[in-house]
């Protein structure tokens, strides 16, 4: 907001004053400003509460402003949580929206507490759900009001309209509740609580329905000495001028909350000023999904293929992390019986040659946006559900540490190439295994592709060849039987036949990118192929292009085709690259 813009609101201000003098005065300040005073105020070091009602009502009585998110499901409020925010905004028309249904109570509001039963499981952040108008009268409200404490809802907002309700930006002048029928439905809420720390917001339509000023503040003097611990006063104009009059006339006699979603390009410093509360961002998770599964579905309609579309969206891992995948396995482990999970090696002995970068540390060391490249391969990796992990080291070996990772030493790596440290982890080389090079980020998605192509031996081939390399970089070409025919319903099967650095462009079909799969027969296979090529003299010097190629002369060594989405660290652009592709 400008300098002249919050003049021009403070002009408003001072001009409404007189108006505003008719107010009426019947309800005793004191005792309000007594209940407010009462409430201990949140400071910033302050921890999360013991219940989540006391959370909220913490929030909305800090002298700092809170911010609430919208959420409509139980993932949409992990991510809310996920993201930071100590509180949610259980919105009545996304979760009407969510659920193909106009915000006109067209769902019920035992369909609503579904809903919020399954965000309440999903997060432990407190959630002030949108109760429209209370579903009816007072009843209605004090039910409400018992069920959502049930299910540990921390608290709800109830507006002075009429059931069924119309949303707030459809049409003019909508009717309002009166008066002392909807201090009646707030009282109840009150008495039907059953934890003091529930927090109820009475939302005032006033300058929605073109009531005015005055009108807004005598609903909520009058709502505020009926109960309600909260006032949300809404506009739908363009800039905040309705709200910055009513905040500076209102006094904090009770916590303000706002929704600013029509004056969205107001400053929050501007609300901090006039003393506001609460900040709701009311339906923007809601528009942001509905964008984003809108293009998704037009890319896949008209390419008829995820080609365009896989790698930009978040992958299924993100899916489990969300749902908490992770605890589950936890709990397997702890209640089921041991079952054999895949192990991993990666392949880090290299020191690299990026300057400054790696004087003091190997290549699988350097800062990629705030973690090592080898972190972010074992989180991959773990991602998948890989926990046994082991990094073969050699260069600058001290410096190659991480929690929970396995290390084994390559101290000849001055003299030795990558197949004698694969050697060096013979035996981790044991039941489904995954190697991969230590310098080497891919998306999610093409390690779970990797998991789930068949096969004894299987490699992940990038169809493109690495074509827009530089000349010179060091790549691992393959010639395959037949090449990739970038059809994702083809699901006949590709081998290797060899790979080499050497290959002729007219012969290629693709890079290998350094990762692959083995099951526990084709563990065993390269287990005899290591001791065959170090029977033949060949183990010391021997790259992993030409362990493969052995492999692929006796037995099926399956292609993973991918195009693109991976990327090697070999020179400082691919560092900068790197930290875009992180």
């Amino acid at each position: 907001m400008s300098i002249t813009e919050v003049n021009f609101f403070d002009d408003v201000v001072s001009e409404s004053s007189v108006a505003l003098s008719t107010v009426d005065d019947d309800i005793d300040a004191r005792h309000m400003e007594a209940e407010h005073e009462a409430v201990p105020p949140l400071s910033e070091a302050a921890t999360f509460p013991r219940t989540r009602f006391a959370a909220l009502r913490e929030e909305i009585f800090s002298p700092r402003l809170s911010f609430l998110m919208e959420a409509h499901s139980g993932l949409s409020a992990r991510i809310v949580e996920e993201a930071g925010f100590r509180g949610l905004w259980a919105s009545g028309l996304t979760i009407s929206a969510s659920l193909g249904l106009r915000d006109s109570n067209e769902a019920s509001w035992t369909q609503v507490l579904d809903v919020l039963e399954y965000m309440a499981d999903a997060t432990a952040r407190p959630i002030l759900v949108d109760g429209d108008t209370g579903y009816g009268n007072f009843n209605n409200v004090r039910r409400l009001v018992r069920k959502l404490c049930d299910r540990k809802i921390a608290g709800v907002c109830i507006e002075d309209k009429l059931f069924p309700k119309t949303n707030s930006f459809i049409g003019e002048r909508q009717p309002l509740a009166e008066i002392d029928e909807f201090c009646g439905r707030i009282m109840a809420g009150k008495d039907s609580q059953s934890d003091d720390d529930f927090v109820l917001v009475a939302r005032v339509e006033a300058l929605i329905s073109g009531h005015g000023m005055d009108e807004a503040l005598r609903r909520a003097e009058a709502y505020h000495a009926a109960g309600a611990d909260a006032i949300l006063i809404h506009s739908k104009q363009s800039n905040a001028s309705e709200i910055l009059t009513f905040a500076k006339h209102w006094e904090n006699r009770a916590p303000l909350v706002i929704v600013p979603t029509m004056y969205h390009a107001t400053p929050s410093d501007v609300f901090r000023q006039a003393g506001i509360s609460t900040v709701i961002w009311a339906n923007h998770n809601l528009r942001a999904a509905i964008s984003a599964m809108r293009e998704t579905s037009r890319q896949i309609f008209e390419s008829e293929s995820l080609g365009e579309v896989e790698g930009r969206v978040s992958g299924v891992k993100d899916i489990f992390h969300l749902v908490g995948n992770a605890e589950l396995e936890s709990a397997e482990r702890h209640y089921l019986p041991g079952k054999a999970t895949a192990r991993a090696i990666i392949l880090a002995a290299s020191a690299g040659n990026l300057g400054e970068l790696t004087r003091l540390r190997p290549k699988c060391m350097i800062d990629i946006r705030g973690q090592s490249l080898l972190q972010r391969l074992v989180t991959t990796l773990s991602g998948a559900g890989i926990r046994d992990i082991a990094v073969v080291r050699g260069a600058l070996k001290d410096a190659v540490t991480l929690k929970g990772v396995q290390t084994i030493d390559n101290d000849r790596h001055a003299e030795t190439g990558e197949a004698f440290s694969l050697a060096c982890a013979d035996d981790m080389i044991d039941g489904e295994t995954i190697v991969v090079y230590g310098d080497v980020l891919f998306r999610d998605y093409i390690l779970e592709g990797l998991l789930e192509t068949p096969g004894d031996i299987v490699l992940t081939v990038d169809a493109s060849g690495g074509k827009a390399k530089p000349a010179g970089t060091p790549r691992d070409l393959v010639v395959t039987d037949r090449p990739f025919s970038g059809d994702y319903l083809d699901d006949l099967s590709v081998h290797l036949m060899s790979m080499s650095a050497d290959i002729p462009p007219e012969a290629m079909m693709g890079e290998w990118i350094g990762l692959a799969r083995f099951s526990a027969q084709g563990a065993a296979w390269v287990r005899d192929e290591i001791a065959a090529m170090d029977s033949d003299g060949l183990l010391e010097t021997a790259d992993l292009p030409l362990l493969f190629t052995r492999l692929a002369a006796k037995y099926p060594v399956m292609i993973h085709f991918i195009t693109a989405h991976w990327l090697d660290v070999d020179t400082l652009t691919d560092v900068a690259d790197a930290r875009n592709f992180a």
